[in-house]
């Protein structure tokens, strides 16, 4: 018998299907990893990657070293707010969002809100909205930490500035700009903190991504040095200069001008986590879907499913079978939106209204699909809590 198997299922049996949850035991563990890999260093909470204020909270309640956010939305940053957080970036630059969320009243409160910015145009904008609601804007500038390689891009395309010319180009634009205050610097290693470099059966690609990798940390940190020390030596007042990612915390807390790093993913590990060299955290959320049909002997055909990661199409993007264990997704069909049928020979007796536990290929996406998310810890539910979702929030 799959014990695992068993525990969860005699968790959540009499319970509607499907349903996410989170194991707090794994999770509080990996809360305490991530804390250990950033050293001293204090850690930004990246709020995308959990969309649910009660799994927030617990993280921040962990330690003092948790003792910020990083938000995806200035709307989302503003409700965050009102909820009792403070000290929160928003990571992605936010236009016609801004005007009708709330924000400067907020900032007039006494909240920390810092929105993000990588262009002139950017700081204009919000020039005219503090202008006109009489507050002063707090704004961070997103360097670019893409690296290109002979025929490689290497990274994501985000900002467009790369080097301390283009930095001090926005300053100026801030210095213009009575409404707008540049506090912050930051830089996401996306090519370092998102992929894996461990994958079984793909061992040439792994030494060529742990290559790449190696490769450009070093210089990704002389750019980010070099922005600030610009920034600085220009009259900038830097409250904070933020990097790195769950796959990057160990290379990111090492530079010298870093003030805090940025976590999101690793709190619930989802399965595009699993295959990193340097780290290996604990599988803490996930979802169950019902067995409803049987149409042979070795497939189980399940209601629901098909909840798929964004970013580029790929099979690793489609949720991955977790429990129990040998379940495996049917290549020809994947996870389907109304039904997913599964491949499992293994010992344990499956009978219609089984679940099969699956795991996101990503972390807080999985909230979008679920109202709630299901506590579980020693095997037994203690809790349910709402995501974003259930709170009735759509931001994206």
């Amino acid at each position: 018998m799959d014990r695992r198997y068993a525990q969860y299922r005699e968790a959540i049996r009499g319970r509607v299907l499907p349903l996410a949850y989170v194991d707090l035991d794994a999770f509080d563990a990996n809360v305490a990893a991530i804390a250990q890999r950033a050293g001293t260093m204090p850690i930004c909470v990246a709020s995308k990657s959990v969309r649910c204020t009660a799994m927030l909270r617990r993280i921040l309640d962990h330690s003092p070293q948790f003792h910020s956010l990083m938000a995806f939305d200035v709307r989302e940053a503003v409700q965050l707010f009102n909820a009792g957080f403070n000290d929160i970036l928003v990571a992605y630059p936010a236009l016609s969002t801004v005007a009708h969320s709330g924000l400067c009243g907020r900032l007039r409160e006494g909240a920390r809100i810092t929105l993000m910015v990588d262009s002139s145009e950017h700081v204009d904008y919000l020039e005219s909205i503090g202008a006109r609601e009489e507050t002063v804007i707090p704004v961070c500038l997103d360097v670019d930490m893409s690296y290109r390689f002979p025929g490689i891009y290497f990274g994501v395309h985000r900002s467009s500035i790369t080097t301390p010319e283009a930095a001090l180009q926005v300053w100026r634009s801030v210095q213009d700009a009575p409404h707008v205050d540049l506090v912050g610097v930051m830089g996401y290693e996306a090519q370092i903190a998102g992929l894996n470099d461990d994958v079984p059966g793909q061992r040439t690609m792994n030494m060529i991504v742990r290559y790449l990798k190696h490769r450009s940390v070093k210089d990704l940190a002389e750019r980010r040095c070099r922005v600030v020390e610009a920034l600085r030596a220009a009259g900038a007042q830097l409250r904070f200069v933020n990097g790195g990612g769950t796959g990057s915390v160990e290379t990111t807390v090492q530079e010298a001008v870093i003030t805090e790093v940025t976590v999101g993913s690793g709190f619930y590990a989802p399965s595009l986590f699993d295959h990193y060299r340097g780290f290996q955290h604990l599988p803490a959320a996930g979802f169950a879907i019902e067995i409803t049909r049987r149409p042979t002997e070795e497939i189980y055909t399940c209601a629901g499913g098909g909840y798929i990661a964004s970013g580029s199409i790929g099979i690793e993007k489609q949720p991955k079978p977790f429990l129990p264990e040998g379940v495996k997704l049917i290549a020809q069909e994947g996870a389907g939106e109304v039904q997913t049928p599964v491949r499992y020979t293994g010992p344990e007796h499956l009978k219609l209204g089984d679940p099969i536990f699956m795991r996101h290929s990503k972390a807080g996406e999985l909230c979008e699909r679920f109202k709630t998310l299901l506590l579980i810890q020693a095997g037994e539910v203690v809790g349910e809590v709402p995501t974003y979702r259930g709170e009735g929030l759509c931001f994206v």
